[in-house]
């Protein structure tokens, strides 16, 4: 089953934080895309982050963070050293 355009999206979002620090939120501005916005407030919905227009992870949305972030790096080219 292949992802939804609207989980790729979610997928999108939850890349953007940095899970370095817990104290660092993102803000999603009215002229974000559409997809975008309306993600984020999927996220909100599921629990996964604190607010309708970001803020910051959840504990469940730091897990989901964790996944899609590796996932991005292990499915990232391999490139060739010189």
């Amino acid at each position: 089953m292949p992802y939804s355009p609207e989980q790729i999206h979610e997928l999108d979002v939850l890349i953007r934080y940095n899970l370095e620090s817990s104290q660092q939120g993102i803000k999603v501005h009215k002229s974000a895309s559409p997809e975008t916005i309306e993600a984020v407030k999927r996220l909100y919905e599921k629990g996964m982050i604190t607010q309708i227009d970001g803020g910051y992870l959840t504990d469940l949305g730091r897990t989901a963070a964790e996944h899609a972030q590796t996932l991005l790096l292990m499915l990232a080219p391999v490139t060739e050293a010189s």
